[in-house]
């Protein structure tokens, strides 16, 4: 066996997950699609500005290192700024939109995610604009910051 070539399985990373920790601050999530069904179970907390998503990191998560896939990361990171966009147009007063598209989406990695961690996103910035909302936040692995990410999403009118 060539002992350079990646092991193509996850390696289980034992006791970072604890329940009694994070299960109190978020509940399962309250949006559901075809494209999250796959990480599913996803749990998510809404404010009046954020709406914060994590997950267990699983072994489907995980790439042919055995590591998780930033593809992920990104995705569930967009994934949170555009339902915090929409909090916080509502928070302001204004109709929740027919939706919102992502214009930009902007990703550093700058630490590993592990199997068996807590991934949460953590959306800390937004700004809306009429057809414009910017985003801005982080996304931790058990507390940690595995990313930066930002986004521009573009609301869509009902007509």
């Amino acid at each position: 066996m060539d002992k350079r070539r990646p092991q193509t399985q996850c390696q289980f990373h034992v006791g970072t997950y604890q329940p009694s920790r994070h299960s109190g601050r978020l509940s399962p999530h309250f949006r559901k699609s075809r494209f999250t069904d796959p990480w599913e179970p996803l749990y998510s907390r809404a404010t009046e500005r954020e709406v914060a998503i994590g997950l267990i990191l699983s072994e489907a998560h995980c790439n042919s290192r055995g590591l998780v896939h930033g593809g992920l990361i990104a995705s569930l990171a967009d994934n949170a700024m555009g339902l915090s966009c929409v909090a916080a147009l509502q928070s302001e007063g204004r109709a929740a939109p027919a939706g919102l598209v992502t214009v930009t989406l902007n990703t550093d990695c700058i630490a590993a995610a592990r199997l068996g961690q807590w991934l949460v996103t953590d959306t800390h910035f937004v700004k809306t604009g009429g057809t414009l909302c910017f985003a801005s936040g982080l996304v931790r692995a058990d507390d940690v910051p595995v990313a930066r990410v930002s986004g521009t999403f573009r609301v869509l009118s009902g007509s």
